[in-house]
């Protein structure tokens, strides 16, 4: 995910970890009057940062979203909200392709590996310059990595890139040395941000520092973060110095709405530029209006339905209150089979999604992968049933299946209450599984993070992005991924933990050929949707829109038929070209590229900031 996603526990890792349910995603200036969600109101703003402005004022790009942070520190955050905002302010080692995502340079404009794959080498460019002045050199990857990995708290959220590093180097300030204790396949795609050692070796407890006290704060990404209030904004600045060129826009406006709704309005009267996570209705409505443009092309994130499959701790230790019915097997496919993803897409999606399968997206055709005839766990409320039977949960004279100590079956399914999705299907579900005698309580909330984190759910709905390297979405389904103990917080998406599966992780993480790597990966997606602990239901279009009289063009990723929002990388907000008052392409310099104030404002939903509780659950991980 980049870790990295808007549902789930999404990572873009972009984990990706936590692009998986799907959660809509929006950036937008609050407008109206005074309230506990918009305490600024819309007017206060307009003589500052008025979305695409016309000629004599700065161009504004104005993005709406409705995902809350998580932490704005790369060691913490996994919501894809977060992690997008960390790709505008800080470099990675490599990057993807804005094309078809193949690597290109980043920090590192070369790389090579010894023989037996155990030594790499990355050559650190000469241009890249940390905003205070400093020099970015390979002095700052290697403290970042050995941080990663001699303290647990900085491994929070990209761990599982450093978990097999023997020793990291710095022999000079252009040459970084990474040491493996055995093969690795990510070493080109490993999505961690650097960060400027002379700044961060003063912090003390990286559990708790979250990056949005000290202002600005130093990067060498694009933009720079200049100014932070928690439920109010992030206020970013291009960065004159960025090796690739400085954005285009005067300033970009990361602005929270609650109500997509109200943010597609927005869009409409022209106070944001750009709204994503279109429902079928608003994305049926915006194809007529004048001046915006609808994208509509395959996502990145997949979503699902996620069981507690008896959450634990490493220690063994037993984590919230699951219901035990769903540690057989045969329950787990049950509610699979009592599942009907074709009406899902036709009525939820209504077309903009594909039907879902195995754990990667058809996005990233190397991976994919799809059930046999003979494995496929269908629409089939007989099979269902039958499957009950076989578990020992019969029906009673009510119609409601009892287990043999008389208890109804009942479940808890944790929905996001922004998301009208999840609201959807929940109704569906209750319905199906109403038929074969199952109760089930459909809890949105909008926090579903603290429940699921404390193992306090049955059900979840969950969804992730999926980065073109899958490493990071299956290393959060690893045993390694749980928290440590029932009071910490571990990268896990879902608490599973499963021998089989860590096996062919392992093989897969050390495998170079593509060829046999991509079959160790679709046999992990194989096990997984066997297991049934997760039922990947659809693979969401993303779909957007912006206003084409205040962005004149944008990238897409891939740049054919691909998403705005939710990249991996910056390329979307980087790229973007603003339309001049009189219709054509705006140049603000004589390079081309205008240079002015960038202010990203995120605001924080109702659930407030969460410090310690990094799982994007369904909201979002890139």
């Amino acid at each position: 995910m980049d870790r990295r996603v808007p549902t789930g526990i999404s990572r873009h890792r972009s984990r990706s970890r936590l692009l998986l349910a799907t959660g809509v995603t929006a950036f937008a200036l609050v407008a109206g009057a005074a309230t506990p969600l918009n305490p600024v109101p819309q007017q206060a703003h307009a003589a500052e940062a008025k979305a695409g402005s016309g000629s004599g004022g700065k161009k504004v790009l104005t993005v709406a979203v409705n995902q809350s942070v998580d932490s704005m520190s790369p060691f913490l955050a996994t919501r894809l909200v977060s992690t997008t905002a960390l790709r505008l302010m800080y470099d990675y080692l490599t990057n993807y392709d804005v094309k078809d995502g193949h690597t290109v340079p980043g920090l590192a404009t070369a790389w090579k590996s010894s023989a037996d794959k155990l030594t790499w080498t990355f050559t650190i460019r000469k241009n890249s310059t940390w905003s205070d002045g400093e020099q970015a050199t390979a002095d700052d990857a290697a403290w970042t990595f050995n941080k990663m990995m001699t303290d647990e708290a900085a491994a929070t959220a990209n761990g599982s890139f450093t978990s097999n590093f023997k020793k990291v180097t710095a022999p000079d300030p252009r040459t970084l040395i990474v040491q493996l204790k055995k093969p690795q396949a990510t070493m080109t795609a490993l999505d961690v941000p650097i960060v400027p050692k002379h700044v961060w070796e003063k912090v003390g407890d990286f559990s708790k520092f979250n990056n949005d006290k000290q202002l600005p704060v130093v990067g060498n990404g694009p933009f720079i973060l200049t100014d932070y209030k928690v439920d109010q904004y992030l206020k970013f600045k291009p960065n004159k110095k960025f090796w690739r060129g400085a954005p285009k826009f005067d300033e970009l406006d990361f602005k929270y709405y609650k109500d997509n709704d109200a943010a597609v309005a927005a869009l409409q009267k022209g106070e944001v530029s750009f709204v994503s996570g279109l429902t079928p209705a608003q994305t049926a409505a915006l194809k007529t209006e004048k001046n915006i443009k609808v994208n509509d092309a395959p996502g990145r994130r997949f979503y699902a339905l996620a069981t507690n499959p008896g959450a634990k701790a490493k220690d063994g230790k037993k984590i919230g209150d699951g219901n035990p019915a769903l540690l057989d097997q045969r329950v787990r496919q049950a509610l699979f089979a009592a599942t009907d993803t074709r009406t899902i897409i036709d009525k939820v999606f209504q077309g903009h999604a594909v039907e879902g399968a195995g754990y990667i997206p058809p996005r990233f055709s190397d991976y994919f992968w799809k059930p046999a005839a003979d494995q496929k766990i269908a629409y089939d409320p007989a099979r269902a049933a039958s499957l009950l039977d076989q578990a020992g949960y019969k029906k009673n004279g009510d119609g409601k299946r009892v287990g043999k100590d008389g208890k109804p079956l009942s479940f808890r399914l944790l929905c996001h209450a922004t998301d009208p999705n999840d609201k959807a299907i929940g109704k569906y579900m209750q319905e199906w599984w109403g038929k074969l005698g199952i109760g089930l309580k459909v809890d949105c909330l909008d926090n579903v993070s603290d429940p699921w984190l404390a193992g306090e759910y049955d059900l979840a709905f969950d969804g992730y992005s999926v980065n073109p390297d899958p490493d990071y979405v299956l290393s959060i389904h690893t045993c390694a991924a749980l928290p440590s103990t029932p009071k910490s917080t571990g990268a896990t998406d879902n608490f599973i933990c499963d021998k089989q599966f860590d096996a062919l992780y392992a093989e897969q993480a050390a495998e170079y050929d593509p060829v046999k790597r991509a079959d160790l990966v679709k046999q992990m997606e194989s096990r997984l949707y066997d297991t049934g602990y997760m039922n990947v239901m659809a693979y969401p279009n993303a779909v957007e829109a912006y206003r084409t009289d205040q962005i004149k063009s944008i990238e897409t990723m891939p740049s054919a038929a691909g998403n705005i929002w939710g990249q991996d990388g910056y390329w979307s907000w980087w790229s973007a070209v603003p339309t001049s008052s009189d219709g054509s392409s705006s140049s603000g310099s004589s390079t081309g590229l205008v240079i002015g104030i960038v202010a990203v404002v995120v605001v924080i939903g109702l659930g407030g900031f969460v410090a310690l509780r990094r799982r994007s659950t369904a909201e979002d991980r890139e």
